[in-house]
């Protein structure tokens, strides 16, 4: 359904906002009717009023967060100074699209969350086209952070660097001590070195 009023827009924006947090917080499990309702400070009708599913709700808290990541990307490349293109700000930049912004002493599990998503991604059907979407937007991004750092990159490196990020990371969360950042730092930059 959508919103014909300001107060319902505002309402439905409150659910996916939440909605977003829930599934960032906890993974597609932790989004529920209920508790998106009561993260969003609104009745629990409201999520069935503004939405036809629960599919549809969780499709725009994904949307929702992708785009804030994204415009986040957008924003740091637009004030990354050109003598920072090289340096572990170029590679920070890289990785906050990758991973996520760091997220202090939770960062192993921020990320753990992250690819859990991901993976649960796959077993939702609903999500494809989305996330195909979603997907051409961030290499998008990605090429326009190589070019801005003198690399002309094209899709297919992209895909390299991103197997390569996503490799480290898997194999920093099956340690003990997992620090899957850091992980993914060295083998980044070694592979742009």
């Amino acid at each position: 359904m959508t919103a014909a009023t300001p107060k319902g827009e505002r309402r439905r924006q409150a659910l996916v906002e939440a909605a977003a947090d829930l599934l960032v917080d906890g993974g597609f499990d932790a989004v529920r009717h209920r508790a998106v309702a009561e993260r969003a400070g609104l009745p629990l009708a409201s999520t069935t009023y503004y939405f036809d599913s629960l599919d549809d709700l969780i499709t725009a808290a994904l949307e929702f967060h992708a785009g804030v990541e994204l415009a986040y990307g957008k924003a740091r490349l637009a004030e990354l100074d050109s003598c920072e293109c090289g340096s572990e700000a170029f590679i920070d930049l890289v990785l906050a699209l990758l991973l996520g912004p760091p997220a202090g002493e939770r960062d192993a599990e921020a990320v753990l969350l992250r690819y859990e998503r991901l993976v649960a991604t796959g077993r939702r059907p609903y999500l494809r086209p989305l996330m195909r979407k979603l997907s051409g937007e961030l290499h998008g991004l990605l090429i326009d952070i190589f070019a801005r750092s003198g690399r002309s990159v094209g899709r297919e490196r992209v895909e390299e660097l991103i197997a390569l990020v996503d490799g480290a990371v898997v194999n920093a969360l099956i340690e003990v001590s997992p620090d899957p950042r850091a992980s993914a730092r060295r083998m980044l930059a070694k592979a742009l070195s």
